[in-house]
């Protein structure tokens, strides 16, 4: 629900009447346009007698909405949201990329990693300390150990980092240590979790379900924003379709979608979106077209070698023409 506001409203009566719905057990969004004045009402509405608001001197009108998302829509918040982390913007016009390993093996392979993406261009070092896997005898990240060599890596390069949160037992050390928490394609709907991290107001990327709608994707959001995260980003990485050449189906469409839905910056992961990595160049260059606010790219010095993931990783040297290439129709697109 929407209140929309006397253009004369007053700041002082206007923040009365927000402290008042807060009261209330509302979570209150100011919404300011170039000529207009509104609070976006987040929570449970059905018991509201709109005839008693309405007779508030301050409120001209009010207006219901009627998505079921409410804190990651465009209603309640029109202009994109923009997201610094140490200096890295992402989202409203601005442009990054996320790479390195699948998993985290070691410390000269981090180390050499972290240091080849950042010359090739790259905002944020990736990497899993903890592993998601379908067989429970593949290898399941270092753990705590492998958070350990991503801030040796970060110390090294002055790359933030990003990594994925299993469930609630790290919290601590996840608040503390990481820049951007990853909440994986496994865990969309752990809506538990989701209120967990959005208590700890980090920044978070958020994968799409691998069968999973967007509605669904931007729920899960609104659970991170109604916890208390602000700096959340959405992340399109493949959805399980009955097409069997790729490893998921990248749907590109969902970016520009998603940026017509919502305010939140929009990712793309096209590494695991096609599990190819002769695949993931042409994806990541059509993501870059479609509109996305990055990428997030998984890279391996060694990928015939790699523990996890090692046919969609790309090599340094593959990943630095690949950098090239994007700048190349940022420009064309600007």
């Amino acid at each position: 629900m929407i209140l929309i506001l006397k253009q004369d409203a007053k700041v002082e009566s206007i923040n009365k009447l927000a402290d008042q719905l807060q009261g209330m057990g509302f979570i209150v969004q100011e919404i300011k346009g170039e000529h207009t004045h509104m609070l976006g009402l987040a929570g449970d509405t059905s018991h509201i007698d709109r005839d008693q608001f309405s007779r508030i001197d301050i409120v001209d009108s009010i207006m219901k909405v009627s998505e079921p998302y409410k804190l990651v829509g465009r209603k309640f918040h029109p202009e994109d949201t923009v997201i610094d982390v140490h200096g890295q913007k992402i989202g409203g016009g601005n442009f990054v990329v996320m790479a390195g390993p699948c998993s985290v093996e070691s410390e000269e392979q981090i180390l050499s990693i972290a240091r080849d993406v950042k010359a090739s261009g790259a905002n944020f070092i990736r990497g899993g300390a903890f592993k998601p896997r379908t067989s429970p005898y593949a290898f399941q990240g270092l753990g705590l150990d492998g958070l350990e060599l991503l801030k040796m890596a970060r110390q090294k390069t002055g790359l933030p980092i990003i990594t994925e949160l299993m469930n609630n037992d790290y919290l601590e050390e996840f608040e503390r240590d990481v820049d951007i928490i990853q909440i994986g394609a496994r865990n969309m709907q752990n809506f538990s979790l989701l209120r967990e991290v959005g208590h700890l107001k980090k920044p978070v990327l958020l994968k799409r379900g691998m069968a999973n709608t967007i509605e669904e994707l931007l729920m899960a959001a609104e659970y991170l924003m109604a916890g208390g995260a602000r700096d959340v980003m959405l992340c399109e990485r493949g959805i399980r379709t009955f097409e069997t050449a790729t490893r998921n189906t990248l749907d590109l469409s969902a970016v520009p979608v998603l940026h017509q839905k919502t305010h939140l910056p929009v990712i793309v992961d096209p590494s695991h979106g096609t599990g190819y990595w002769h695949l993931v160049e042409p994806m990541a260059l059509a993501a870059v077209a479609a509109g996305a606010d990055g990428l997030i790219i998984e890279v391996h010095n060694a990928p015939q070698c790699a523990l996890c993931d090692g046919p969609q990783s790309l090599t340094p040297e593959v990943f630095h023409r690949l950098m090239k290439k994007i700048g190349k129709i940022r420009e064309v697109i600007a």
